[in-house]
């Protein structure tokens, strides 16, 4: 056996670093995606208040309550970690926490973009009419699908290359 044979390719390598139960970059992601499903949420809380809301037709108030619930269920998703980790403590096996964590990171984003997805719709539909904000919600679709799935796939396939 030489040398090269103990070896990892680049992308195991990688691969065996981010699974090591450090939670330090996990914590670096969620302070980029939190902010954005607080105020998210913050400003859809607001919105049954408003003296207009109670004269929108129920086809959008169906499309809000669908905005409030998944921008709701991601903040509580991507909070999860903190409480868990604050529970378990102390974290014994950091690695298969960090990967069930990244787990409930990952729907808590899915969740996230449809909000947004539905925030558009509902916004640019009551502003501009139903057309516009259908458009605009699958142009946004198709933004956060090329962005958060597609850019990340293609880096790494040439990375793996």
């Amino acid at each position: 056996m030489t040398s090269n044979d103990n070896e990892q390719p680049p992308a195991q390598a990688v691969q065996a670093i981010d699974d090591d139960g450090d939670l330090t970059d996990m914590l670096g992601e969620l302070r980029g995606l939190l902010p954005t499903a607080q105020l998210l949420s913050a400003f859809l809380i607001a919105v049954p208040f408003a003296p207009g809301f109670r004269s929108i037709v129920q086809a959008e108030r169906n499309v809000f309550l669908a905005t409030f619930m998944l921008s709701v269920a991601s903040l509580v998703l991507f909070t999860a970690p903190a409480v868990q980790h604050r529970l378990m403590r102390p974290l014994r096996q950091r690695a298969s926490f960090k990967a069930r964590a990244s787990k409930q990171m990952l729907v808590g984003v899915a969740l996230l973009a449809a909000a947004l997805v539905l925030a558009t719709q509902f916004v640019l539909s009551e502003v501009l009419g139903h057309a516009v904000g259908n458009l605009a919600a699958g142009g946004v679709g198709a933004l956060i699908s090329t962005m958060w799935l597609l850019v990340p796939l293609a880096w790494n396939r040439r990375q793996a290359a």
